[in-house]
């Protein structure tokens, strides 16, 4: 009776020959119920057909029953839209490889054209103004190459959207003769979108609105929105950051779920979270942070050893104790990748109750932390090391001009800081070692300058303040860089995947060009065609009292590569470390979470799995990213408004960049750049050398170079496009340079002066 049940469940659901012939029929039978082709072996059928495939006539090939025909479509549509196959006018499947389709993604030009950035890496191709009708920034388009413009650029023309991704768009709602209408803040969507009066709600023309897109456009429609929020004003209160959160898709409001699950968390540590730890209460450590810093990530102490070195021990906040994976605080940690900080407001990555509370190493509580307990010796080298959770109770919060005054000399600490002065110049004494083991090392360290907008009473900016790095940053920053490296060092030991920062050297050509730079000037970089940090670091040293050492100095660092997060291991090279992780900042990073959470795996003799690793670090390095566009734009934005007041006034500056239509000055007394537009230079045609960051006058021999000391004249600060325009006044100072014939040796690009402003 048994066995014949079996016989006839079997018969019931018999899977047909070519359906089991699915390389990963194996995988699919796992992840569902009832399995479908899976999408490599349709591609395979597809392609072994050698032509397009009628949709029902591919289904019945299949043996797709009627049950299966709706979850099959989806599988086909989930593939249209990732840019695996697509439908012809005959609505039959093909292959986009077969007809030299390629996937990209749209980028935006304020001028009314763009390109597609090929997914599959290679030159972008050019999308005429007709062309990017159809579509808005950052759509997922197939293109096939039309022809090539008299630039020579390939010409690409649109054969399917793959994906809208704009829902939501930010921008200033106009109405005009009774037609409204968006203009989005991101000038890379050049295309204005209809708001029809039905779908305007309270805004009125000039507001600044949030609008959903009801209806993508098209080659012979418009976009069509409908306002969902209405901001305000453009020049009201925060609204700078108010747009650049929406602009630049940052989350800023946490979801019930979040906010639910932070509700529910203590407001102190239990003493049941207390087992396993060590407890180092009776630590002397202390935070030392900005006078303005709310979330304290890491808290630190110093001992000498005698002749043996120190002791450094590196307290981080525990904050994977209460943050688990894929519960709702973890998924909004992901999402936002890392805390965003403006000026004025701060957008976290985990809710207050957290980033400031709980998880806070704040003063004189109790906290629970992840340690790094390192032993370094007189030469600066870590000897060795241990990580465990502990308890801790800081004792004091120090600012860093507080221990730089009393480290100085420059002032004494109050009674209840003075028991912490031993441990404090401790501290000063192993980063003065940590500096020579940095040294010699070959650490790069090009020099910059940061800003801080100063703010009045009334919120309007009082001035523009340079950020003064005393040796206290320093001290903290050398203590994090120990830990962060014996992070690494313990999870690539002990084979735990995990998040690398990584910072790979410049690239073959980056490198050809820079050497080409150094030559002219009579100047030589070491190490071949892979140099090492240590080989910048000491050209840096080479050139330091050099009239042109910005200029150099600034060619040097845009050689070099961004950092990114990825599981494979590939070094730091501006460090000079040969692995090396972020540890230090869980509160506001998500890779320091999970570096936290694979050394937990590790003491707990566990592994965690690598899956999924790759596109976390792409995610996070995305996120990044994101966060810097968005805190530019908000600094250019306040900027241009600051400068509003300054029209015709005169100031100093240092060339900072060279563009085919310009050049722009950064000031020297309130750290704000413009652009010299090429009208500006004088009367002659000016010739943009790229690879000498020069433009050259082809009559006059007059040269503009980046580093070169002018004397401007602020002429226009216009705060709906953040751009501020200059006109030369006179060269102070022209940066160091070989001398050569004055007509140029190849002509870049070639502009009049008052030629259009790109």
């Amino acid at each position: 009776m048994s066995s014949s049940k079996s016989r006839s469940r079997g018969a019931k659901h018999q899977v047909p020959a070519i359906r089991l012939a699915d390389p990963f029929y194996a995988r699919e039978t796992e992840r569902y119920e009832s399995p479908l082709p899976s999408r490599e072996y349709i591609l395979q059928l597809l392609s072994d057909a050698g032509c397009p495939l009628d949709v029902d006539a591919f289904a019945e090939q299949l043996q797709i029953t009627e049950a299966e025909r709706d979850l099959f479509q989806r599988r086909l549509g989930a593939m249209q839209r990732d840019g695996q196959l697509m439908l012809n006018r005959k609505r039959q499947l093909c292959l986009p490889d077969k007809l030299d389709l390629i996937k990209g993604r749209v980028e935006g030009h304020p001028d009314g054209f763009g390109f597609v950035v090929p997914e599959e890496g290679g030159d972008d191709l050019f999308l005429s103004p007709k062309e990017m009708h159809r579509v808005l920034h950052g759509d997922k388009v197939l293109v096939r190459v039309a022809g090539f413009d008299r630039r020579g650029r390939r010409e690409a023309k649109i054969v399917e959207v793959l994906e809208h991704v704009n829902k939501f768009v930010v921008g200033r709602y106009y109405l005009e003769g009774g037609v409204g209408f968006l203009i989005a803040e991101n000038r890379r969507i050049n295309q204005d979108i209809l708001v029809p009066p039905e779908n305007a709600g309270n805004a009125k023309s000039g507001q600044v609105v949030t609008v959903e897109i009801v209806s993508q456009p098209g080659a012979h429609n418009e976009a069509v929105g409908r306002v969902t929020e209405v901001l305000g004003s453009f020049t009201g209160p925060g609204m700078e950051i108010e747009i650049a959160l929406r602009k630049h898709d940052l989350p800023y409001v946490f979801p019930p779920e979040v906010e639910a699950q932070a509700s529910k968390l203590p407001n102190k540590v239990l003493k049941k979270d207390l087992a396993g730890r060590e407890d180092i209460r009776q630590l002397p450590l202390v935070t030392i942070d900005g006078e303005t810093a709310r979330d304290f990530d890491d808290a630190v102490y110093c001992e000498p050893l005698g002749r043996s070195g120190y002791r450094l021990v590196v307290a981080i906040a525990d904050v994977s104790h209460y943050v688990h994976p894929r519960d709702a605080l973890d998924s909004e940690g992901f999402n936002r990748g890392n805390s965003v900080y403006f000026p004025r407001r701060v957008i976290p990555m985990l809710p207050e109750a957290l980033s400031n509370g709980l998880c806070s190493l704040n003063p004189e509580v109790d906290r629970l932390s992840m340690v790094c307990d390192m032993r370094i010796t007189t030469a600066g080298n870590i000897k060795e090391y241990r990580f465990y959770p502990a308890v801790i109770h800081s004792h004091a919060r120090l600012t860093y001009n507080q221990v730089w005054d009393w480290l100085s000399g420059a002032a004494k600490p109050e009674k209840k800081h003075a028991a912490l002065m031993p441990h404090l110049e401790a501290l000063d004494k192993l980063f003065r070692t940590l500096l020579k083991a940095r040294a010699k090392r070959g650490a790069i360290d090009f020099g910059s300058t940061e800003t801080q907008i100063v703010f009045d009473d009334n919120g309007k900016i009082k001035e523009i303040v340079p950020v003064i790095r005393n040796d206290a940053h320093r001290i903290i920053e050398e203590c994090m860089l120990a830990a962060n490296v014996c992070a690494s060092d313990f999870l690539h030991e002990n084979k735990q995947p995990a998040l690398f920062r990584v910072h790979e050297g410049p690239t073959p050509e980056k490198l050809t060009a820079l050497r080409g730079f150094l030559a002219e000037f009579g100047l030589d970089l070491g190490g071949g065609d892979k140099p090492h940090a240590k080989d910048y670091a000491a050209l840096l040293e080479n050139i330091k009292d050099r009239p042109d050492h910005g200029l150099l100095q600034t060619v040097m660092l845009r050689s070099l590569r961004q950092a990114i997060y990825s599981p494979d291991n590939k070094g730091h090279f501006g460090l000079a470390y040969e692995a090396y992780t972020h540890f230090t900042s869980p509160i506001r990073r998500y890779p320091d979470l999970l570096v936290h959470r694979g050394i937990k795996a590790v003491l707990n003799g566990e592994k965690l799995p690598a899956k999924g690793l790759a596109e976390i670090g792409a995610h996070c390095s995305m996120t990044e990213r994101r966060a810097d566009d968005a805190t530019r734009d908000v600094d250019a934005w306040l900027k241009t408004y600051f400068m509003q007041d300054r029209i015709g006034d005169e100031y100093d500056g240092t060339v900072s960049a060279v563009t085919s239509f310009g050049m722009f000055v950064a000031i020297d007394e309130i750290f704000i750049e413009g652009l010299v537009h090429v009208s500006e230079l004088g009367q002659d045609y000016f010739h943009y050398d790229q690879a000498k960051h020069m433009m050259l006058g082809e009559r006059t021999g007059k040269r503009y170079r980046l580093g070169d000391r002018v004397r401007i004249k602020v002429m226009r600060a216009d705060i709906e496009t953040s751009k501020i325009d200059f006109s030369l006044v006179e060269t102070i100072e022209t940066a160091t340079q070989p001398e050569e014939s004055v007509a140029p040796k190849k002509k870049r690009s070639k502009t009049r002066g008052g030629g259009k402003k790109k």
